[in-house]
């Protein structure tokens, strides 16, 4: 398998990281999210507030945490870590 080139961070998102989390965690069915730092990893709920469904914050395949709420495949690995489509529209527009 071909090493994955890692999407390049404009400032910007890189700003909104340092101020709002690092990293995000988000729920596989409803799409609920949260944005987290590392030393608060632990306080992020197994189970989503609002549908009770899986909270995900690391790659299922490599471990990987995600960088943004709009992931459906994992940067690191390439796994799929969430159905490309939430209530009946696609997360990421096409060609992204």
């Amino acid at each position: 398998m071909e090493a994955r080139k890692r999407p390049r961070r404009n400032w910007i998102q890189e700003e909104r990281r340092k101020t709002l989390g690092d990293w995000v965690a988000f729920c596989v069915d409803c799409g609920f999210t949260l944005r987290y730092f590392v030393e608060l990893e632990a306080e992020i709920p197994p189970a989503c507030p609002g549908c009770k469904s899986e909270m995900r914050h690391l790659c299922p395949e490599c471990g990987a945490r995600f960088p943004s709420a709009f992931l459906v495949e994992c940067e690191e690995c390439g796994a799929e870590v969430r159905p490309r489509e939430l209530f009946g529209g696609p997360i990421r527009k096409a060609g992204k």
